[in-house]
């Protein structure tokens, strides 16, 4: 999860511009998937995408996903590890561990 340096960085980055005002959840949401979509488009021809690029797509993916998050005012690592735990429920190890095919819970 960021550090509390990265989030700061961030949001003074945004401040500095005057962007909050532009940073809608509505807004931000939209542009997580424009960038991931961005990053897919790495591997559009194939598995052998430039590893930089990839990493600068992501950096993107995931400084949209911290500003939504501040935005919304919630915790990255507790909404990560409640929906995880969620998750783990849903699908057991026993039903799931090395298939690529999804088995939940009955």
């Amino acid at each position: 999860m960021p550090t509390e340096q990265t989030i700061a960085a961030l949001r003074a980055f945004v401040a500095a511009r005057d962007w909050d005002q532009f940073h809608t959840p509505e807004n931000l949401a939209k542009s997580i998937a424009i960038e991931a979509s961005e990053l897919l488009e790495c591997y559009q021809w194939g598995p052998d995408a430039d590893p930089q690029d990839v990493r600068d797509e992501l950096a993107d993916v995931v400084t949209y996903c911290i500003h939504l998050a501040n935005q919304l005012g919630v915790d990255l690592d507790e909404i990560v590890m409640s929906k995880l735990a969620k998750t783990e429920q849903k699908y057991p190890i026993e039903l799931n561990q090395g298939s690529i095919h999804k088995r939940a819970e009955q």
